[in-house]
């Protein structure tokens, strides 16, 4: 079925002098590059969901900014799902730069209507921010938000949430690269050297 691939660009990128951790270069390539390359053939609508769309206007791209004033990934997640226009939606974080398309294909193909979200299960906990959601879960998410209650995984009853154990992603990415996301500058460094040894893209 027809899914909206959505990337969240919500952080103020404190650690970076400002700069929106999605523009920061590895191997010369953005990690929005990387993560649109990944994309590609996957989705017909990609979603950016940003508060300052006009940092991404050189991207043609569906910007979109929070409904909600309240900063959290929760707040990014509940608006690119209220602006899909499928009924599923995978979801992803602009900071995370060795996306798969077979991580992402394994978590597309277990999409059924008795689940509101599909999520990896690793030894550190569930993985929200590389899963797939049902778009129908925006309105749910909203009455969290106004509640104050931003915790991805509590949003959805546990009986609906698919979780696919990391034995599944360790056959593709045995290092689990996939679910890597760059919060300082130090992990950026590591990501670069990580690089020759995972190339990004379709695969």
């Amino acid at each position: 079925m027809p899914v909206t691939g959505i990337i969240l660009a919500g952080g103020l990128g404190k650690r970076y002098n400002g700069i929106d951790k999605a523009h920061l270069s590895i191997d010369g390539r953005s990690i929005l590059d990387r993560i649109l390359d990944t994309f590609d053939g996957l989705f017909e609508e990609i979603i950016l969901v940003t508060n300052h769309p006009a940092r991404y206007a050189s991207w043609d791209l569906f910007t979109v900014s929070d409904l909600y004033a309240v900063r959290s990934s929760l707040t990014g997640l509940h608006a690119g799902l209220f602006h899909a226009s499928h009924g599923y939606a995978f979801v992803t974080a602009c900071d995370m730069p060795f996306t798969d398309q077979r991580i992402i294909r394994l978590l597309l193909d277990r999409i059924d209507t008795r689940w509101d979200a599909i999520m990896p299960q690793t030894e550190k906990g569930l993985e929200p921010l590389c899963a797939v959601y049902a778009t129908r879960c925006a309105g749910q998410i909203g009455q969290h938000i106004e509640r104050n209650q931003l915790k991805i995984q509590r949003v959805f009853n546990p009986d609906k949430i698919l979780r696919i154990p990391e034995t599944r992603f360790r056959k593709i990415d045995p290092d689990l690269r996939c679910f890597f996301n760059i919060n300082r500058p130090e992990e950026f460094v590591e990501a670069q050297r990580w690089l020759p040894q995972h190339p990004n893209g379709p695969s």
